[in-house]
């Protein structure tokens, strides 16, 4: 699937994980949206560490990974980005992803960049929405 079905699908709260409590996107997922290579978006970030302190952006551990890719089994974008990696995936957060937008400076990025925006805003928006749903689930599992 290329970055613009993705982004005409409006797929891209499905490719929003929840790692270390803070919703993230992985690097291979924002370089098929924004039609690179997955090693640019590595580039980018190793030539500008300075604009991805660790709650922008992070490499995850190996516990990390493993768990997500449990879900990749039961997500509706399986695809072949997620295997075969020799090192684990680098995560961004909404934050990340704006200061990576800076950075990758083409009229793509920026379309792509707006969607993602928009994309978190409304999975922050369906959160709060929920939480009263949320919040009985919670009690439920802990009785």
């Amino acid at each position: 699937m290329n970055g613009t079905k993705l982004l005409e699908e409006s797929k891209i709260e499905n490719i929003i994980y929840e790692v270390r409590g803070k919703q993230v996107m992985l690097n291979s997922d924002l370089a098929l949206l924004y039609q690179v290579e997955t090693k640019r978006i590595n580039e980018a970030v190793r030539n500008n560490l300075e604009k991805f302190p660790e709650r922008f952006s992070w490499l995850l551990s190996n516990n990390e990974w493993d768990f997500l890719r449990s879900k990749f089994s039961t997500s509706s974008l399986v695809n072949n980005n997620h295997g075969g990696r020799r090192y684990n995936p680098r995560v961004f957060t909404e934050q990340g992803v704006a200061m990576l937008a800076t950075i990758l400076k083409s009229t793509a990025a920026i379309k792509v960049s707006i969607a993602i925006m928009d994309a978190f805003v409304n999975m922050r928006h369906y959160i709060l929405e929920n939480k009263d749903i949320y919040q009985s689930l919670d009690n439920i599992n802990n009785k």
